[in-house]
């Protein structure tokens, strides 16, 4: 992959389940160091594209490249080359704090003085340092979430995927959560997060709206805005509408074009 490649390339991206096009010809590209966001209602397909591009469920058609390795081709390589962090709470409850960063840095292949260093990163990023033998299943919801995270960035994956992973979380602990995706990124890490919450779609560098398995709208969120902005009555696009405003009216008029 070169420089100015694209850390994820989709092209036509399809899923089927029989009849059933969970994900519809679907294309985007996102840049190195970017936080690109999913925004969209349960159902709408972001778990089936992130799974997809995570190498974990087959396309029906269409292609798509994580870090330059293609993932109908090379699931297994594209798995080396990322974090993943899905919707539930990914870790062994009955294991403590200290066995589950052990166990996914056995799984990374890390050990030696790499790994004594990676485990004192994931400690202090989730704030857990002095805490190594709790149960995981006797933390809270933002805990459990930030252990998640140190463990899925133990090998330090250059591409991250985070599927709704402040699901259930409390606001000062999704705020926590968002800060550290944005020293990542400010880090180079790419970051795809999925997510309904539309504050924190509007942290994202871009977002794409997705509904009924197709990608609706696509830009960052003021352009987005902007869009709306000169085609309401006032035609003022220095005043611009909320992003609840845009997904309602891009949803809609995606609904429409479906039905007709």
């Amino acid at each position: 992959m070169t420089a100015e490649a694209p850390a994820i390339h989709v092209e036509h991206l399809t899923r089927r389940f029989g009849t059933f096009a969970a994900v519809d010809d679907v294309s985007f590209d996102v840049r190195r160091g970017e936080v690109f966001g999913f925004l969209g209602s349960n159902g709408a397909g972001k778990s089936t594209t992130i799974r997809m591009l995570c190498g974990l469920l087959r396309p029906t058609s269409g292609r798509a490249e994580v870090g330059g390795v293609d993932v109908s081709r090379d699931p297994e390589g594209v798995k080396r080359r990322i974090g993943y962090m899905s919707q539930r709470f990914s870790l062994y409850e009955l294991l403590t704090v200290d066995q589950n960063i052990r166990f996914y840095g056995g799984l990374y292949g890390l050990s030696g003085e790499r790994f004594a260093r990676r485990r004192m990163f994931a400690l202090e990023m989730a704030g857990l340092v002095g805490r190594e033998h709790v149960l995981a299943r006797t933390l809270s919801g933002g805990w459990r979430q930030r252990l998640a995270l140190g463990c899925a960035l133990l090998h330090e994956p250059p591409i991250l995927f985070l599927d709704e992973p402040t699901g259930g979380v409390d606001p000062v602990s999704r705020r926590d959560f968002w800060r550290l995706i944005d020293d990542m990124a400010q880090g180079g890490t790419t970051v795809l997060v999925t997510t309904h919450y539309l504050d924190e779609a509007e942290r994202c560098d871009r977002v794409a709206i997705i509904h009924g398995g197709r990608i609706a709208a696509l830009g960052p969120t003021r352009d987005l805005k902007r869009a709306l902005a000169v085609r309401q009555p006032s035609g003022d696009p220095d005043v611009l509408p909320t992003l609840e405003e845009v997904f309602i009216d891009v949803v809609s008029q995606a609904g429409t074009e479906r039905v007709a």
